[in-house]
């Protein structure tokens, strides 16, 4: 028996089971109501013509075979028989008895509800983040007020004080950082467009990283010295690559070993929209660490604000990241098991018709 019959059928979400092929072997009883089909005229057809994505994963799901690791893709806009895509996170795990089989789970988020209780939803995060952002700028001037009294208490009173004072100082400077973020978030301007050199940039994080949180770090670069031009804001894209570096130096402490920026070109890797339009995005970024991997209860959320794994943690660096490359119209995504974490950025190639699609003119 492939799968445990019982625990197959009493799955939650849409399940299904396809071959070295793609092609649907079985799936459970929420698949069937998923497609709104019976699994006897499912079984034998390809899951990508029943179900369209915005992405591409045909070499993603080529990697989780060959290096038998699970991919997990978040928030894909996935469409079933016509109907408008909804948004969803999606699993991919190989059969560890049959390396041929790998079993795809989907977690639709507007499932129950497509239009209100997602619009509900988004409106409601939305709010949150606007209002933390006038939290944030208003809290600002205050906080200010009270390092600068801190800093006038420490010049008039004796030195056993002075260790307090310099407590209220360096606390309330670590909350001025926290409200930045935020700010930062909240503000974040669109991106600039342009040809730029990804190689130029990472190699700008990781001597800022090598310099700073990543000192006592080896970051090991695999670059494919063939990459063209990326379509991208320097900027920006710098603050992605310096966010997942740090993000993977607090990991790799944990696990130790190396970080690894890794290059490469991948044709086939394409984004599709809701209109059926869509651009290519080949250059591809992964940063990989082998620490202990992402929490599972947080594993499907890592690109959602306030969401982190660490006691000290804003939520904000992955969050900013995602949006980021979002507005670039690229695609972000993470694989993790326990000792061996790879976020990676999919994006456009600078020319003529990247920069029409960057712009939504396709």
């Amino acid at each position: 028996m492939i799968v445990d019959v019982p625990i197959w059928a009493s799955l939650p979400m849409p399940a299904f089971l396809v071959d070295s092929d793609d092609i649907i072997v079985d799936l459970n009883g929420a698949a069937e109501g998923f497609l709104n089909s019976s699994a006897r005229s499912t079984k034998g057809e390809s899951i990508w013509s029943r179900l369209v994505l915005d992405v591409a994963l045909d070499a993603a799901l080529k990697r989780v075979r060959d290096n038998n690791t699970p991919l997990f893709v978040n928030d894909a806009e996935v469409a079933v028989n016509g109907k408008a895509p909804m948004e969803c996170s999606l699993q991919v795990a190989p059969v560890q008895s049959r390396r041929d089989l790998m079993i795809v789970l989907i977690f639709p988020r507007e499932f129950a509800s497509q239009i209100t209780q997602g619009r509900t939803v988004k409106s409601a995060a939305q709010s949150a983040i606007n209002m933390a952002e006038l939290l944030a700028h208003e809290m600002k001037n205050p906080l200010a007020g009270i390092i600068g009294a801190a800093q006038l208490l420490s010049m008039q009173i004796g030195k056993p004080a002075y260790e307090l004072t310099d407590h209220i100082v360096a606390e309330s400077r670590r909350i001025v950082k926290l409200l930045e973020q935020v700010e930062q978030f909240g503000n974040l301007s669109e991106p600039e467009l342009k040809p730029v050199n990804i190689h130029d940039i990472l190699d700008r994080a990781r001597r800022s990283a090598l310099l700073g949180f990543a000192a006592h770090m080896t970051i090991i670069e695999q670059y494919d010295p063939s990459l063209p031009a990326a379509l991208g804001d320097a900027d920006q894209l710098l603050q992605v690559a310096l966010n997942l570096l740090r993000n993977a130096t607090e990991a790799a402490e944990l696990g130790g070993g190396p970080i690894i920026i890794r290059t490469f070109f991948e044709h086939s890797f394409r984004l599709r929209r809701r209109d059926g339009y869509g651009h290519s995005l080949p250059l591809q970024v992964e940063f990989i660490d082998y620490g202990p991997g992402l929490p599972e209860d947080i594993r499907d959320q890592v690109f959602d604000p306030f969401v982190s794994g660490k006691v000290d943690g804003t939520g904000l660096g992955l969050a900013l990241a995602s949006k980021i490359i979002s507005r670039h119209g690229g695609w972000i995504s993470v694989s993790s098991v326990p000792g061996n974490t790879s976020f990676r950025l999919s994006l456009q190639r600078a020319s003529s018709q990247g920069r029409k699609n960057a712009e939504g003119e396709i």
